[in-house]
């Protein structure tokens, strides 16, 4: 692709990385909030476990958005992919945050498993967004002038 210039669209994925940051931070703070209600007996607020599944939705959606962003700006930039570890970290992010989604969807009490699954891919996912984040910065000193 011979397109002019690919700021505006690192841009759009640091405002997205940003995003993504916080709606992680406040799904380990509802998630936590939850798991605590639930420790000590208590009577779980009605709109928590809906705010969560929504801040939940955004995450994947803003992941998916990085994912399709990093592709066609490093094509467009590059005419192929795999210049650095960043297309590794980026895709292991965007499986632990699907990995997490999924197991969200299928927590119930038959099914212990999936609670145990959804903690292990957000803990891992903070190491993902760790490294992502890393791997990124080395990638943004590439496009700038």
């Amino acid at each position: 692709m011979n397109l002019p210039s690919f700021l505006w669209l690192w841009k759009i994925a640091a405002w997205s990385m940003g995003l993504s940051l916080l709606a992680y931070l406040l799904l380990a703070i509802t998630g936590v909030w939850m798991f605590r209600t639930r420790r000590l007996q208590q009577e779980e607020p009605s709109w928590l476990h809906s705010l969560h599944y929504l801040i939940g939705g955004c995450i994947v959606s803003l992941v998916l958005l990085l994912l399709l962003i990093g592709i066609i700006g490093t094509l467009g930039h590059f005419g192929s992919l795999g210049h650095s570890s960043h297309l590794i970290a980026g895709l292991t992010a965007v499986v632990l945050v699907l990995l997490s989604a999924g197991s969200a969807l299928l927590i119930h009490p038959r099914r212990s498993w999936a609670k145990r699954i959804h903690i292990g891919a957000n803990i891992a996912l903070f190491f993902g967004f760790v490294w992502v984040s890393l791997t990124g910065w080395t990638v943004v000193q590439k496009y700038l002038p």
